[in-house]
């Protein structure tokens, strides 16, 4: 009988312990994923993306894919790609302010692929939406 006393008074303590836990107004706030970027250190321009389906989903882990070639006669070569989070969000960081061509970005997921010509001298901080065609 003492020992039954003695788990109830734990399971109860127990049970408080708990309680007090829970963040007052039983609210939870979801946490944004956070945005990848990958960051090619050449100069101080962003391309952010965002990836979606034909409904207009965002897609998960989309692979996007650049090469930058700067230097004296493009010489030097940087190869970044980064994979999109949960809301279908990246982000190229370090791209040159100047390029003498324009850069092409390959989105792909899958077997679907797009490219996208980016001139960073017109806009230095881009964003584009680009959607897949998913099978």
């Amino acid at each position: 009988m003492e020992r039954e006393i003695r788990n109830r008074t734990l399971h109860n303590l127990v049970f408080t312990g708990a309680l007090l836990l829970i963040p007052v107004g039983g609210a939870i706030t979801a946490q944004r994923p956070e945005v990848p970027v990958v960051d090619g250190h050449i100069g101080a321009c962003s391309a952010d993306f965002i990836v979606t389906d034909q409904a207009h989903r965002p897609i998960y882990n989309a692979k996007i894919a650049v090469v930058i070639r700067y230097g004296f006669l493009g010489l030097h070569k940087v190869e970044l790609e980064v994979g999109t989070n949960s809301n279908g969000k990246a982000r190229v960081a370090g791209l040159p302010e100047k390029a003498k061509k324009p850069l092409e970005f390959r989105v792909t997921h899958g077997r679907s692929s797009k490219k996208l010509m980016v001139n960073p001298s017109a806009k230095c901080n881009a964003a584009f939406e680009v959607s897949l065609a998913i099978q």
